[in-house]
């Protein structure tokens, strides 16, 4: 029996649905997903594994202009999608019309593996407006199949993932088939608690922040988690903690919720908050938090 196995890549805009859909793919909550831009930091490989197929997914940054460090690398994460892809989707939303980043875009045109445009949301849209973008789309993208989705309501998932396994080249698993994801436990709790900030506080607040797991001891029927939340300044701190702490309490309780989810057990969660200044700018802290190798 042959087996296929390979890389795809998942680039886009910010908030196209790119975490989304990458999800469904899995079943599983990998990528942080909100209605927030650019939640996605780093590159997360997801795993789905048949017995004939391993397909080895890449949920990137939204493609942004940088405008400081931090964006900088996370605009490296994105070309790298390039590099090591047996297969790119490129994922927009309807009425989308243009790419934040022409290179990119020249990018996109000029692949020579295979491409596959997904025109996500379509459930907020009707029949007229969704040929029109499928022309316009087919026009800009020649080298494209393009299929309508919503990531969302599941609608053509299946279809563009079984044509994905069909594309990839015949090759032994790159990873166990038990594996789900090349990130360990702790990323995943970092990315949990930073979804709450996301949801729980507004403006610049959960851009300025990271998240670093110190404690993960897992015992037969409870894990427990130490986490330090990191800011810039001093007024953030405030923020973050809230008042007599109900802020920082409110993003572990609900923190805590989501990781019993997703590792089956009960979690015990605490949380910190420190004072970290300008990391954001500051290229050995990028490296510390995994940014840039």
């Amino acid at each position: 029996m042959n087996h296929k196995a390979g890389f795809v890549n998942i680039i886009g805009n910010p908030n196209v649905g790119k975490s989304t859909l990458m999800n469904a793919f899995i079943g599983e909550k990998l990528s942080i997903i909100t209605s927030k831009a650019q939640t996605t930091r780093h590159r997360i490989l997801g795993i789905v594994n048949g017995d004939d197929f391993q397909v080895v997914l890449s949920d990137t940054p939204g493609i942004i202009k940088p405008a400081y460090d931090l964006q900088e690398s996370m605009m490296d994460f994105v070309k790298s999608a390039f590099e090591d892809a047996d297969v790119l989707v490129y994922i927009i939303e309807i009425g989308e019309k243009d790419l934040k980043d022409e290179a990119f875009f020249a990018k996109i045109t000029s692949a020579k593996i295979p491409v596959l445009l997904l025109i996500n949301k379509i459930d907020l849209s009707d029949q007229t407006k969704l040929e029109e973008q499928v022309q316009f789309w087919a026009q800009k993208v020649p080298n494209a199949e393009i299929y309508p989705i919503s990531a969302l309501e599941k609608f053509n998932v299946r279809e563009v993932f079984d044509r994905l396994v069909e594309l990839l080249p015949d090759s032994p698993a790159f990873y166990p088939k038990d594996q789900l994801t090349d990130k360990p436990e702790r990323f995943f709790v970092n990315e949990a608690i930073r979804e709450k900030i996301l949801l729980n506080y507004k403006k610049e607040i959960p851009y300025a922040v990271e998240v670093e797991t110190e404690e993960f001891i897992e015992d037969e029927d409870i894990i427990r988690i130490r986490s330090v939340i990191m800011v810039e300044r001093d007024s953030q701190k405030g923020i973050i903690i809230g008042h007599k702490g109900a802020a920082l309490k409110k993003v572990g309780v609900e923190a805590r919720k989501e990781l019993e989810k997703f590792f089956g057990k009960k979690i015990h969660i605490e949380l910190f908050v420190k004072i970290n200044k300008n990391w954001r700018s500051n290229q050995r802290q990028l490296k510390r938090f995994g940014y840039n190798s």
